[in-house]
């Protein structure tokens, strides 16, 4: 029962019991106008036949006489069929005929009439004569001197004949009813199968198993393009997921040491051997820390929110170019003081669709990561260029430098948040630098690429042309 309730509430078996009642009715009703009609014009025929023969035969009476207007009658009584024939005086005397017997209306009146009568199956052996029984169809009509002509069809071959129709028409409902439950049947089954794959898979999912997915069969229907599709939507989840996790791991283990160290300087800042001057030294580094902290933060929050996606609105259309050279322009007395030379490799104008705001703040990340790593080379006439050019509908952005560049192994791990190649960690940052530059090129649909510069690195935003 159970088991029934389910496929009920299934909606392919009940669409299939909708599409079977709506079957059955309309069949039903179709077939019933039908038959109804077949009916109504095999009677009309039979009434032109019947007219045609009270015609004929008053003619016959009218040009003739009487007697042969009666042996017509009693020719035409004696064939093998459907006809009944009655010629009788006004005392309802029958003068010849193969029906004895009428009602008393039908004898006084004339009309169209539908009686039960009975009489001597035609032909049959003297010894062997039966009576037959049968519904007829006749028209009552008085011909000269008083007398009575009856002409009618037996109708019960008719009737028959609706009754064939509705008996093969009941079978036949009967065969597509019991084939569309078992198809109904059939169809929800198989629909309950892929939905159960997909709960079992959700519930290994929510039990802590992200790397289930829901599987995917060869016949590229619709549940296999909604499997496909809730699989990435899986992959999505299982990759921010563990974002989370390795965010939360490195905001656990580089968040720690700055704060250990504020603490440290806060504690040393209140004994009472610390000068005023060892004081106020302390809370500037603290100042310092806690700048240091809100930029990281501040970072977290901007790449969380790019890779959240930003609205259409903000997107609009503007010459890359231009950004560059404002770019250039700021970082120049910055590059200069660094020992490198800053130039730009640029011509045109290049409109791009794309968050001007977000774009200038992924070219200034990949700017000062120029400056900040390649100044450490040995290396004389240090240099950093900025580029763009237009390849098969994407716009390419360049930052490039001449300094030792990354190990084309760490090219990878080095855009992840919190991922600094520098194992010492002298230097000032985050490693949210690169992370935020591949979020931005990932939520313009294009993508981030490390080369490398022969010497040095290649940093590319490759980013489509229009939105």
């Amino acid at each position: 029962m159970a088991s029934i309730l389910r496929l009920w509430r299934t909606t392919t078996f009940r669409l299939t019991a909708i599409f079977i009642l709506i079957f059955v009715v309309a069949s039903i009703s179709l077939l019933a106008f039908m038959a109804y009609q077949s009916s109504i014009q095999i009677q009309r025929n039979q009434i032109r036949e019947i007219e045609q023969e009270i015609v004929e035969i008053n003619r016959i009476e009218e040009n003739r006489s009487l007697r042969s207007a009666a042996k017509a009658v009693q020719i035409l009584s004696r064939r093998p069929g459907n006809g009944i024939y009655y010629l009788g005086d006004g005392e309802g005397r029958m003068l010849v005929g193969n029906v004895t017997t009428f009602p008393s209306n039908v004898l006084m009146n004339d009309g169209i009439f539908t009686i039960d009568y009975s009489r001597e199956r035609a032909f049959a052996a003297d010894n062997n004569r039966k009576r037959f029984k049968g519904y007829a169809l006749l028209k009552s009509t008085e011909l000269g001197d008083g007398f009575r002509l009856i002409v009618g069809r037996d109708i019960v071959e008719r009737r028959g004949y609706t009754a064939i129709i509705f008996r093969g028409f009941l079978f036949g409902v009967i065969g597509i009813v019991v084939l569309s439950l078992i198809t109904g049947v059939l169809s929800a089954m198989r629909v309950l199968k892929r939905i159960d794959s997909i709960s079992n898979t959700s519930d290994k999912i929510m039990s802590g198993n992200l790397s289930e997915r829901i599987a995917v069969t060869k016949r590229n229907d619709e549940y296999d393009r909604l499997a496909t599709s809730l699989n990435d939507m899986l992959d999505r989840i299982e990759q921010l997921m563990l974002g989370l996790k390795e965010v939360s791991d490195n905001v656990a283990h580089d968040l720690k040491t700055p704060l250990t160290r504020m603490r440290n300087k806060a504690e040393a800042a209140l004994r009472k051997s610390a000068s005023a001057k060892d004081r106020t030294k302390a809370l500037e580094e603290n100042i310092k820390e806690s700048d240091n902290l809100i930029r990281t933060f501040n970072a977290l929050l901007l790449i969380a929110r790019v890779e959240a996606g930003t609205p259409s609105g903000s997107f609009s259309q503007f010459d890359i170019n231009e950004t560059i050279n404002d770019i250039a322009e700021l970082y120049l007395p910055v590059a200069e003081d660094a020992g490198f030379l800053l130039s730009t490799n640029i011509s045109g104008k290049i409109n791009i669709f794309a968050n001007r705001e977000l774009v200038g703040q992924a070219l200034v990340n990949l700017l000062e990561n120029a400056i900040k790593y390649a100044s450490n080379s040995d290396k004389e006439n240090l240099q950093i260029i900025l580029g763009t050019r237009e390849d098969n509908g994407k716009v390419e952005i360049e930052v490039s430098d001449n300094g030792r560049g990354i190990a084309k192994d760490d090219r990878t791990r080095a855009t992840e948040r919190f991922v600094r190649l520098e194992k010492s960690r002298t230097e000032p940052g985050s490693g949210l630098g690169l992370s935020l530059v591949k979020a931005v090129a990932k939520l313009h649909k294009g993508e981030l690429r490390l080369e490398d510069n022969k010497s040095g690195l290649r940093a590319i935003i490759s980013l489509p042309k229009t939105g």
